[in-house]
Order: C-alpha cells, then structure tokens, then sequence
C-alpha cells in the first residue's frame, strides 16, 4: 500500500509500506492492507510506518488521514 505524508510546504514521505500506526483523536490505530475506507482525525503523537525490515517514525501535531484503496494520506501540521 501507498503512504503519502503532507505537510502544508511540502510531500515529505511517498513510497510503499507494509504497516501504518497513526495517533487518532480516540486512539492509535493501525493501518494494514486492504483496510477499510476511513477519514480519521489525528493528534499530536507518533506517527510510524514499516517498509520490508525497516521501521520508520516521526512525531506530528496533529492532522487528518485519508485511506482508500490501499493508499493512506496524511496531512499533517
């Protein structure tokens, strides 16, 4: 699945990954292939991702995730 980070200057993350967890508004939650289409409100806290064996992750303040069809954007400020 397709993983888009965004930020109001700039794409600052594009490529496949096999897992995303996000800081939802009601609580971290876990993205996987074929998951549900959902927009989902995000807070400030740790969003992380794993691409194969490599593990990846980066603190936001908050923002909103868009997933459909395999592919998850995240805006985030």
């Amino acid at each position: 699945m397709t993983l888009r980070i965004i930020s109001a200057e700039m794409i600052e993350f594009e490529g496949e990954v096999d897992m995303v967890t996000l800081p939802g508004a009601l609580g971290s939650f876990q993205v996987l292939k074929n998951h549900a289409a959902l927009i989902a409100a995000l807070k400030q806290g740790t969003l992380s991702y794993v691409q194969g064996a490599e593990a990846s992750s980066r603190e936001i303040l908050g923002g909103v995730a868009d997933i459909k069809d395999n592919v998850i954007s995240v805006c985030i400020y």
